[in-house]
């Protein structure tokens, strides 16, 4: 095992494996609909999330990575969990795995999201009612969106 930077990095069988820090947001609108980015990498709809950066807080970064996403400025409304089980924050590359360690945001846009924006991370974004979410979701934790709409006082770890 070496660490390299804050990471902690195994190799086995020419797999590397990471851990990193991540952060994700859960917007919603005036009428309680759901953000969601259709990403240019992997052409599925999301929430907005990102890695944090070296020299970063998890604001910092949560705040940038919506900016960068959307074109618009956000701001935080409360921490909903943390999440780092290994059953929903592993991800499979081709030459590496990854256990991400999220911080999990609900945050509020600071205006309105220019029609037609997108950029080279960003196809499309839409606000989407809770119930009526697209069949072209990626892959993100199960909790993840039940947490954000839950009033149970927080935050979760799970």
């Amino acid at each position: 095992m070496s660490c390299a930077g804050n990471v902690f990095v195994i190799c086995s069988m020419g797999q590397k494996q990471e851990i990193l820090p991540a952060v994700a947001a859960a917007i919603f609108n005036d009428k309680g609909e759901v953000l969601l980015q259709k990403r240019r990498d992997v052409n599925k709809w999301c929430i907005i999330s990102g890695h944090v950066e070296f020299g970063e807080t998890l604001e910092e970064a949560l705040l940038r990575e919506i900016a960068e996403e959307t074109n618009v400025k956000a701001r935080i409304v409360r921490l909903i969990g943390l999440y780092s089980s290994p059953e929903s924050q592993v991800y499979h590359y081709e030459e590496r795995t990854v256990q991400y360690v999220t911080s999990y945001f609900e945050a509020r846009l600071m205006e309105g999201i220019k029609e037609g924006f997108e950029n080279e991370e960003t196809g499309e974004l839409r606000f989407f009612p809770v119930g009526c979410l697209p069949v072209d979701m990626a892959l993100i934790n199960a909790n993840w969106l039940e947490d954000a709409l839950s009033r149970e006082a927080g935050p979760f770890v799970r």
